[in-house]
């Protein structure tokens, strides 16, 4: 008799942030948003790892077209795949991950949106999977801490957003979480 997972809401369109418990290198103080949760399994992007390259000298080699985007490329997580957008186009979706933000994998529409550089677009390589129940048992364990995804959050270009996430979480309950800065312990 196989495992049973008890099914739960789907995550897609949340944000994923690591908490301290969570053991795993990949992960340190990283925020995922989720792209895709089922019984299946489940699949996002991290928001907060911008990579040394940029995109336009990523597809130098692999594009016939100038690239119009001179924008940061980010590491999406530690499976491999293939360059992966968010970004607010809706006619060069693949499929939609929450109002204003939009997933692509397919290459056309990909060579389109380089040659368009929209300013609301996150280039990925790699991305977070997890097979089924996996992402289940770590939620039980507290390794992650879920929050609502917001269009900026994903477009935010910030190696800091889980120190601003974490210091909104911990401390917004009591102050306006506009007015805690970046760094707490600068206050």
């Amino acid at each position: 008799m196989g495992i049973v997972y008890l099914s739960m809401e789907s995550l897609q369109g949340k944000l994923l942030m690591a908490s301290p418990r969570l053991a795993d290198p990949n992960f340190f103080r990283c925020v995922v948003l989720m792209l895709q949760h089922n019984d299946e399994g489940a699949m996002g992007l991290i928001l907060n790892r911008p990579l040394k390259t940029t995109v336009r000298e990523a597809c130098e080699d692999s594009m016939v077209e100038d690239c119009g985007v001179e924008g940061v490329l980010h590491q999406g997580g530690p499976c491999e795949g293939p360059l992966m957008v968010l970004h607010g186009n809706e006619m060069e979706k693949d499929a939609d991950v929450m109002p204003g933000v939009f997933f692509t994998t397919e290459r056309s529409k990909i060579e389109s949106l380089l040659r368009q550089a929209p300013l609301r677009a996150r280039y990925f390589v790699g991305y977070a999977g997890w097979g089924p129940g996996q992402l289940e048992s770590e939620l039980e364990v507290e390794s992650w801490v879920i929050l609502p995804a917001e269009p900026d959050y994903v477009y935010e270009s910030s190696a800091r957003l889980w120190s601003k996430l974490m210091a909104s979480r911990m401390m917004g309950q009591n102050i306006d979480p506009e007015q805690i800065p970046d760094d707490p312990s600068v206050n």
